[in-house]
């Protein structure tokens, strides 16, 4: 089965819709969303109205569990807790039920899902080998799917060896079968990359031969960045989509 994989898509519409024609072209035939529906942009509804519509599976993201109240915001950033207060005044009753039932991890067709991470779904960012190694130590499943940090990775730690990762760009492909050991994948964001690429990121996951492509798409940057600025949010949230950071 071919698998659109999806994180952090933050509330921005026209990013997750590229990313869903995208996919569709690409001949996905199902899509998994990792968590983080909502979050800095200004569209929460739109999203999770399209993860209600076209996701096979969806996870519960941090900024989704701050704004049904699942966490509290003291750990968020000023820009993040706005956002997320924001949020919660915004979103409509069908939506925040939506959310409220979302967990943080789970499992399909043996293929472990984290929002962050296996040893902690909702808080941990997995950006080196040693916190992969750590993950790999705790992970139940041979291949896991983490979102979170907003950057699109890949870990390995082959038989009898040392975990290593790189990060990944658009057009990247990867044998993941059973001989080559686990695996950590990370398909980037699609409402806010962190890589210096400002293109929409999703990974396309083949669950029955084992590979993965990353990918990238361009989207109407300047529309996402004029509704937040409409919406009255902090406009630093709207200047860094542009600069993929």
């Amino acid at each position: 089965m071919q698998v659109a994989i999806l994180s952090d898509i933050h509330g921005n519409r026209h990013a997750f819709e590229a990313v869903l024609a995208d996919a569709q072209s690409a001949g996905a035939d199902e899509m998994w969303c990792l968590g983080d529906l909502v979050g800095y942009g200004a569209e929460p509804d739109a999203c999770v109205e399209l993860a209600r519509r076209h996701a096979a599976i969806c996870l519960a993201g941090n900024h989704d569990m701050g704004v049904t109240g699942a966490i509290g915001l003291d750990e968020f950033s000023t820009g993040a807790a706005i956002a997320a207060r924001w949020t919660r005044d915004t979103l409509s009753d069908a939506n925040m039920e939506f959310l409220s039932a979302l967990q943080p991890a789970g499992e399909e067709d043996g293929v472990g899902l984290y929002h962050a991470s296996p040893r902690d779904p909702v808080w941990e960012y997995v950006l080196s080998a040693l916190l992969a190694e750590l993950c790999f130590d705790s992970q139940p499943q041979r291949v896991a799917l983490i979102g979170h940090s907003h950057v699109a990775l890949s870990f390995t730690r082959p038989e009898n060896d040392v975990a290593t990762g790189e990060a990944r760009r658009h057009g990247d492909a990867l044998d993941i079968g059973p001989k080559t050991g686990e695996w950590l994948l990370n398909p980037g964001s699609v409402g806010q990359p962190r890589d210096g690429d400002p293109r929409a990121a999703w990974l396309l996951l083949d669950t029955r031969d084992w590979q993965a492509r990353w990918q990238r798409v361009e989207y109407d940057i300047a529309g996402a960045a004029t509704a937040i600025r409409a919406a009255r949010l902090p406009d630093s949230l709207a200047e860094r989509l542009g600069y993929g950071q």
